[in-house]
C-alpha cells in the first residue's frame, strides 16, 4: 500500500487536529504515515508537532511528523489534505457575534449561516481556493481534500465552482444524531439503524429510519409529543412536528437557520431556554472566549493522553483507510450537487450518502427531497450562493444581499439596518478579507419624506388603470 503523506492544514486547531491524528494513528493501514502540519501560528504549530511526536513515540509507531508555516510545502506530494482552518481566530469570531447582536441578531453558534456564517465564509473561501490551487500543482495525482472548515456548504459550493480536484466536506451531525435517535427509541446499537439521509450540511433530513425492518418514525413521532422529549430538543422537535422529518441539527444550531425561534425575546424564551448549546445566546462565543483565555499562556496538550487505541466518530480516518486498502466505507459527504438531489440547484453543496474506496470518493443520488424539506434548504442555499459570489468576485454588495436573504437576519432587521451591519462588519474584518481591498459597501442615504409630499402621478397603461380604479372603489366601499 505504501506510505501516505497527510497534510494537516490548520494544525493549530488543538482539539480537532489532535482527534483526527489520533484516529489516523489508530488505523493499522495508516500507522506509518508522514504528517505535515501547517499553521500560520508558530506557537500553536510547535505545540501540536511536539504532541504528535509524543503520540508516535508512546505508541511505538513508524509514523513521522514535521511542521511548517509554508502551506505549499506541506501539500507537496500529499495523498490527503485535511483542512480545519479558522481564519482570524477568536478575534474575527468576536466581530461575527458582537456586531450582529448590537443589531438584534442573536446567534447561539454563528459559524454556518447568519452574519457569523457569512463572514466566516468570506474569510475561508479565498484560502480554500489557494489550497485547491496548491493541490492541483504540487500534490500527488488523485490527492483528496477532506474539508472540515465551516461554513461547510458555502465553502464546498465555492470549491465546486473553482476546481475539479477531488474533495469532500465532512461533518459529524449525522453520526451524533443517530446516537440520539437510538437513545430515543431504546436501540442499544445505533449501527443497527438503517437510514437514508439527504439535504444540505446542518439541514440534513432523515428520509428513512428503520430498525430490523421496522419503521422508526411512528415511534419517534410519538416520543416527541411527550413533554420530556420535546423539552430536550424544542427547536428540532418543533421542526420535526411541523415538517414531518427529523433533522440532523440540534436546537442551538438549527434555531439560527430558520426565522421562527430567535427573532425576538419571546421566541428565545419559549424555544431557546436551555443553557449552552441548547440555544443560549453566544454559547459558542462564551466557550471560545473561555478557552482562549485559559490557554493563552498554557499548553493545552501538555497533559493530554497520547493513547491511540479507539477511533472517534469523525469520518476522516475511515475514508483514508478505505482509499488505502480498497475496502469500501459508507459515509455522509458534502459535495457539489451533480444531480445527487433533484430538487436542489446544481450550483449548491448537498450532503448525501457517499462511498470511499481505492478509486476515490463516490457520492450517490437520492432523488428528490420532500418539497417542504427542499424549500427549507433553499432558504439557506440562497445565502450560501451569495456568500460564495461575494468571496469569489470581491463584490461587497453581495455581502448585503446574502445577509438580506438570511432567514434569521431578515426576521430581525430592515434592509437599511442590514446594510449598516454589513458595512460595520466588513470594516472591522478587513485584515482577514483581502478580496475586498479597496472596495466598500455602497452607502444608501436616508430619504426624508415631508408630511405634505404627494406621490408622483405616473401615466398607466389603460389595462392597469382599470385595476387601479377598481382598487379605489374597494377602498371607498370599505370606508363606508
Amino acid at each position: 500500500m505504501g506510505r501516505h503523506k497527510i497534510a494537516m492544514i490548520g494544525a493549530g486547531s488543538v482539539v480537532f487536529c489532535k482527534t483526527l491524528i489520533a484516529d489516523i494513528l489508530a488505523t493499522p493501514a495508516l500507522r506509518d504515515s508522514e504528517f505535515a502540519l501547517m499553521s500560520p501560528t508558530e506557537t500553536k504549530l510547535r505545540r501540536m508537532e511536539s504532541f504528535v511526536s509524543r503520540m508516535i513515540r508512546d505508541n511505538g509507531l513508524a509514523a513521522s511528523v514535521w511542521a511548517t508555516t509554508d502551506r505549499r510545502e506541506a501539500i507537496r506530494d500529499a495523498d490527503f489534505v485535511v483542512v480545519m482552518i479558522q481564519v482570524g481566530g477568536f478575534d474575527a469570531y468576536a466581530v461575527d457575534y458582537e456586531v450582529p447582536l448590537a443589531y438584534g441578531v442573536d446567534q447561539c453558534i454563528g459559524d454556518t449561516l447568519g452574519p457569523g456564517g457569512v463572514f466566516r465564509g468570506l474569510r475561508h473561501i479565498p484560502v480554500l481556493a489557494g489550497i485547491a490551487r496548491d493541490m492541483e500543482e504540487v500534490a500527488r495525482p488523485g490527492a483528496i481534500m477532506l474539508q472540515y472548515a465551516n461554513p461547510m456548504a458555502a465553502n464546498c459550493l465555492a470549491l465546486g465552482r473553482l476546481t475539479r480536484m477531488p474533495f469532500v466536506g465532512l461533518c459529524h451531525g449525522v453520526q451524533t444524531t443517530l446516537d440520539l435517535i437510538a437513545g430515543y427509541c431504546g436501540i442499544a446499537d445505533k449501527n443497527a439503524i438503517t437510514y437514508t439521509c439527504g439535504g444540505i450540511n446542518h439541514m440534513d433530513w432523515f428520509l428513512r429510519l428503520e430498525h430490523e425492518g421496522r419503521d422508526l418514525y411512528p415511534e419517534l413521532r410519538e416520543r416527541f409529543e411527550r413533554p420530556e422529549y420535546y423539552k430536550n430538543e424544542k427547536v428540532r422537535g418543533e421542526v420535526f412536528r411541523q415538517f414531518g422529518y427529523f433533522m440532523t441539527e440540534s436546537t442551538g444550531h438549527l434555531s439560527e437557520y430558520v426565522p421562527w425561534f430567535r427573532k425576538n425575546r419571546a421566541a428565545l424564551a419559549l424555544y431557546c431556554d436551555e443553557p449552552a448549546f441548547g440555544g443560549e445566546s453566544g454559547a459558542y462565543y462564551t466557550w471560545g472566549k473561555a478557552m482562549a483565555e485559559k490557554y493563552a499562556e498554557v499548553d493545552p496538550l501538555e497533559f493530554e493522553e497520547t493513547a491511540c487505541a479507539r477511533r472517534s466518530v469523525e469520518y476522516c480516518s475511515w475514508i483514508m483507510e478505505a482509499v488505502a486498502t480498497g475496502r469500501p466505507f459508507r459515509f455522509m459527504g458534502n459535495v457539489y450537487n451533480d444531480g445527487y438531489i433533484d430538487n436542489l440547484p446544481r450550483d449548491s453543496c448537498v450532503e448525501v450518502p457517499a462511498f470511499a474506496d481505492a478509486t476515490g470518493i463516490h457520492p450517490t443520488r437520492i432523488g428528490a427531497l420532500p418539497p417542504q424539506c427542499a424549500a427549507a434548504c433553499m432558504t439557506n442555499i440562497n445565502v450560501q450562493q451569495l456568500t460564495a459570489e461575494a468571496a469569489l468576485t470581491g463584490d461587497p454588495e453581495h455581502i448585503v444581499h446574502a445577509l438580506a436573504l438570511d432567514p434569521l437576519t431578515a426576521a430581525v432587521c430592515t434592509l437599511r439596518e442590514i446594510r449598516e451591519m454589513a458595512t460595520e462588519m466588513l470594516e472591522a474584518q478587513r485584515l482577514w478579507l483581502p478580496e475586498f481591498t479597496g472596495r466598500t459597501i455602497r452607502p444608501t442615504p436616508v430619504i426624508s419624506i415631508p408630511d405634505d409630499v404627494v406621490p408622483v402621478q405616473v401615466p398607466l397603461d389603460p389595462a392597469l388603470a382599470i385595476h387601479q380604479r377598481f382598487g379605489k372603489l374597494v377602498e371607498q366601499k370599505t370606508d363606508r
